[in-house]
C-alpha cells in the first residue's frame, strides 16, 4: 500500500503538470486574424503570364505584318522579284506564310500550357473564383488559331487561283488577329489587376465578409439550390487543397512565433 502511494502521487503530479502546460498553451496569446491575413498576403505569388501574353501579342502582330508584306511583294508579284528571291530563296511566299502560321500556333500552344500551369497553382492556393473567371479567356487564343488552321487547310485544299488563295489567307490571318489580340489584352489586364490587388484566397474573403457583415452569405461549401453536383464537388476539392496549404502556412507562423518567444 505504501509503495503504491508515491507512484500514484507521481502519476498525479505528472498529469497535473501536463494539464497545466496544455492550459498555458490554450491560455496563451492567440494569433490575430490581421496577422494571419498579412502573412497570407506576404505568401501571395503573382502570376507571371502577363509578360508572356505581351510577347505573344507582339509576335503575332509582327507575323501578320510580315505576312502581308510577303503576300503583296512576293506572292502577288507587286514588288521587286529580285528582293524576294534574295530573301526567301527558292521557297515560295505562300509556303513561308504557312510555315510562319505553324510557328505562331506552336507558340500559342506553349503559352496556353504555361497559363494553365500557373492558374492551376493559383487554384490550389484557394483562388477558385479567379480560376473560373479566366477559364474561357485563357483557352480562346488557342481555339481561334486552331480554327484558323482548319480554314487554312480548307483554302489550300480547294486549289483556288493564286490571287484568291492569297486574299483568303490574308483574311484568315486578319480575323485571327482581330479576335485573339483583344483576348490577350483582356487577359493581360485581368491578371495584372489580380497581381496588383494581391487578394486573399476565396475562403478567407468569405470568412472576413461573414465576420464583419451581417447580411453576408455563408461560404459555399455545401449543396445549394440551383448548383450542380459537379460544381459542389469541385468547390469542396479546392477547399480541401487550400486548407492543406493554409495549415502549412499556420504551422510556419506558429514555429516563427515560438522561436521569437
Amino acid at each position: 500500500m505504501d509503495s503504491k502511494g508515491p507512484a500514484l502521487y507521481a502519476a498525479g503530479s505528472s498529469a497535473d503538470m501536463s494539464r497545466s502546460e496544455e492550459e498555458s498553451l490554450v491560455d496563451g496569446p492567440l494569433i490575430s486574424a490581421d496577422a494571419l491575413h498579412s502573412a497570407i498576403r506576404r505568401e501571395f505569388q503573382a502570376i507571371p503570364t502577363p509578360c508572356h501574353a505581351g510577347v505573344l501579342s507582339l509576335l503575332h502582330v509582327v507575323y501578320v505584318v510580315l505576312s502581308v508584306c510577303v503576300a503583296v511583294l512576293c506572292v502577288l508579284e507587286l514588288g521587286q522579284q529580285e528582293v524576294c528571291m534574295n530573301i526567301l530563296g527558292n521557297v515560295q511566299g505562300d509556303s513561308v506564310i504557312v510555315f510562319g502560321k505553324v510557328c505562331v500556333w506552336v507558340l500559342v500552344l506553349l503559352f496556353t500550357g504555361c497559363v494553365q500551369h500557373h492558374h492551376s497553382q493559383a487554384r490550389s492556393k484557394g483562388y477558385l473564383r479567379f480560376y473560373r473567371q479566366m477559364q474561357g479567356v485563357k483557352h480562346l487564343p488557342l481555339t481561334v488559331h486552331s480554327a484558323g488552321n482548319v480554314l487554312l487547310l480548307v483554302v489550300l485544299a480547294a486549289r483556288l487561283s493564286q490571287a484568291v488563295q492569297t486574299y483568303m489567307l490574308l483574311s484568315i490571318l486578319a480575323v485571327e488577329l482581330l479576335v485573339a489580340l483583344p483576348c490577350l489584352l483582356y487577359y493581360t489586364v485581368q491578371v495584372m489587376r489580380f497581381n496588383r490587388e494581391r487578394p486573399a484566397p476565396d475562403v478567407s474573403q468569405e470568412e472576413h465578409s461573414h465576420n464583419y457583415s451581417i447580411t453576408s452569405l455563408p461560404t459555399e461549401t455545401g449543396f445549394r439550390e440551383g448548383s450542380s453536383l459537379e460544381e459542389v464537388v469541385e468547390k469542396q476539392a479546392d477547399l480541401i487543397e487550400y486548407l492543406k496549404q493554409h495549415n502549412i502556412l499556420l504551422s510556419k507562423r506558429l514555429l516563427n512565433l515560438t522561436a521569437q518567444h
